[in-house]
C-alpha cells in the first residue's frame, strides 16, 4: 500500500509547483513533543497559564522555566530524513514553498529557505518591551534586556496575532500551487485547515500524510496513515524513475 501510494506521490511531485504543510508530527519523528496528543505537552498544562502574554507579563517564572526547557532540547534532536528529503526537493525546483506550524525550525536546520513560520520561532530571543534581539543564555538566566524589558521567544503567544507576512506567504502559496501536502497535522485549528481548503478551491490536489485521520480526509486526492519520513524515503524511490 505505501508502496503503490509513494508512487503516485512522486508522480503529483514531478509536476513541481507543490506546496508543503507541516506541524507536529514532523518535529515528533525527531523526538519531540506534539502539544494535543494525550502525551503532548498540553497533556497536563493550560496553555494559556504558560504560554501566553498574560504569563509573560505576570508569572514570568513560570513563562520561563516552560521555554527554557524547550530551548534546552537534546543534542540528539536532528532534522530527520522527512525534513532532509523536503529540502532536497526544494533544491531540485519541486516545492515553491513550505508553510510550517512548527516553531524548532529543523526545516531551516536541513536547508529549506522559503519558508512561512505560521506561530514564529523559539529563537532568536527578544526583548518584550523594545524588540531587540538578546542571547538566549541571557533568556535562560533569566537576565533582563538593557532597556530593562523581559526577554522571550520569538514564537507566538497565546494572546498575540499570527504575523501578516506569514500568513499573506502562506496564502499566496496555497492559492497559487498544483500539490498542495499536509505532513503531520491534525488539521483540526485555523488557520491549520484553512490553506489546504484553499489549495483545493483553487484547483490544486491535495495530499494529506498523517498517522491519524484527520476532518479534511474527505477531500484529498491521496490520504496516508504512515510515518511521515517512511513515506517520503519510499518516495524518493521513484523520483528518479521515468
Amino acid at each position: 500500500m505505501i508502496m503503490d501510494s509513494a508512487q503516485r506521490f512522486a508522480e503529483m511531485l514531478k509536476n513541481r509547483e507543490a506546496v508543503i504543510f507541516s506541524g507536529a508530527g514532523m518535529s515528533t519523528e525527531s523526538g519531540l513533543q506534539d502539544f494535543r496528543s494525550r502525551t503532548g505537552l498540553w497533556a497536563n498544562v493550560d496553555p494559556t497559564a504558560l504560554a501566553s502574554v498574560d504569563a509573560l507579563r505576570n508569572n514570568y517564572e513560570q513563562f520561563l522555566s516552560f521555554y527554557i526547557s524547550r530551548l534546552l532540547v537534546p543534542e540528539t534532536v536532528k532534522p530527520n530524513v522527512g525534513h532532509e528529503l523536503i529540502a532536497k526537493w526544494e533544491r531540485e525546483g519541486y516545492i515553491k514553498g513550505l508553510i510550517t506550524q512548527n516553531v524548532d525550525r529543523l526545516h531551516q536546520q536541513a536547508g529549506s529557505v522559503n519558508v512561512a513560520e505560521l506561530h514564529g520561532s523559539l529563537e532568536p530571543v527578544r526583548c518584550y518591551s523594545c524588540g531587540k534581539a538578546a542571547q538566549k543564555e541571557d533568556f535562560i538566566q533569566g537576565k533582563r534586556c538593557p532597556c530593562g524589558g523581559r526577554l522571550r521567544p520569538s514564537v507566538v503567544l497565546f494572546g498575540e496575532m499570527l504575523p501578516d507576512s506569514e500568513i499573506r506567504k502562506a496564502e499566496l502559496w496555497s492559492s497559487d500551487c498544483k500539490l498542495f501536502v499536509v505532513l503531520g497535522s491534525s488539521l483540526v485549528v485555523s488557520p491549520a485547515n484553512f490553506f489546504p481548503r484553499k489549495a483545493k478551491q483553487a484547483g490544486a490536489s491535495l495530499v494529506i500524510v498523517n498517522k491519524e485521520e484527520t476532518p479534511l480526509d474527505y477531500m484529498a486526492d491521496l490520504v496516508v496513515h504512515e510515518s511521515i519520513g517512511d513515506f517520503l524515503s519510499e518516495t524518493q524511490k521513484h523520483m528518479n524513475n521515468p
